[in-house]
């Protein structure tokens, strides 16, 4: 549990879900660990907070600070990555996890819609690598990571789920897609600094705390949801080997590189690449 001893990460998108679940993993790792949303405290109907994030990593012995910004807004996203080095030190480490989505068909998607979600999902992630950049090639190397989506893709018919639901994810898909591409530019124009950029998605819904609808849909289609440990553990091999401009699932990757998954605090071996979902978790 030693991987990342020494570095700092920066991790968006971490009140929560998949971010959470990724600081959580890198702190355990010895990852000083920084935590971004777009406010510390109670973020109206969405559970979780950064505080409680960081509560998290404290309580496990880990190291971790909080820095809010709304990273759709490009001026409250500038200099993030110099404020979130006050706490300790340049960043090694930059997983981009926050995105948003506004579900409508994509003939129906307005300027505005597809703007913010642009904005945050495509733009953000970009400028935070550009301000990441400079620290990284400066110190002999870094690591950035994307998350993605398997939106990114059309869903081939017949649709596993309602043609809908395939096709009002097509434009939040569209900004994941451009992110996926953008990325891979980004990892070979930096491979040579050692600088290791890529994208991760989820096979399938990712169960996290407090998703009682998701337990729902692995009740009924248990290949539909994947553990969030198995996110966290792809992001984790992402994060600390030497991978150049992958576009990957995550069941994939852990797979391929016949890697274990280990609970959130790196303490228990919990299965393999196919490990299911624990439906039944009162968490």
């Amino acid at each position: 549990m030693e991987s990342c001893r020494g570095k700092v990460a920066l991790v968006t998108g971490a009140s929560r879900g998949i971010g959470r679940a990724i600081a959580l993993r890198l702190a355990a790792e010895g990852a000083s660990v920084v935590v971004n949303a777009s406010r510390l405290g109670s973020h109206g109907r969405l559970q979780g907070t950064l505080e409680e994030t960081v509560s998290q990593i404290l309580a496990s012995g880990g190291k971790a600070a909080a820095v809010a910004a709304d990273l759709s807004d490009p001026a409250a996203r500038a200099g993030l990555v110099d404020r979130a080095a006050e706490a300790f030190g340049p960043v090694d480490i930059l997983v981009n996890n926050a995105a948003a989505a506004r579900m409508k068909l994509p003939s129906q998607a307005t300027t505005a819609d597809r703007s913010f979600m642009y904005e945050l999902n495509l733009n953000a992630p970009i400028d935070l690598a550009q301000q990441a950049l400079p620290g990284m090639v400066e110190r002999g190397g870094g690591w950035i990571l994307n998350i993605s989506s398997a939106s990114a893709v059309q869903p081939s018919v017949p649709y596993r789920d309602s043609r809908e639901a395939a096709l009002v994810i097509g434009p939040y898909g569209a900004t994941k897609a451009a992110l996926d591409r953008y990325t891979v530019a980004l990892a070979h124009e930096l491979a040579d600094r050692e600088v290791f950029a890529n994208c991760l998605a989820p096979v399938a819904i990712v169960l996290t705390e407090g998703a009682s609808y998701v337990r729902d849909i692995a009740r009924k289609n248990p290949d539909m949801v994947e553990p969030v440990e198995v996110m966290a553990e792809a992001a984790l091999e992402l994060c600390t080997a030497r991978h150049v401009g992958r576009v990957v699932y995550s069941r994939s990757l852990l797979h391929e590189v016949a890697r274990a998954v280990r609970s959130l605090d790196g303490a228990r071996v919990l299965g393999d690449a196919f490990l299911a979902a624990d439906v039944e978790a009162t968490t």
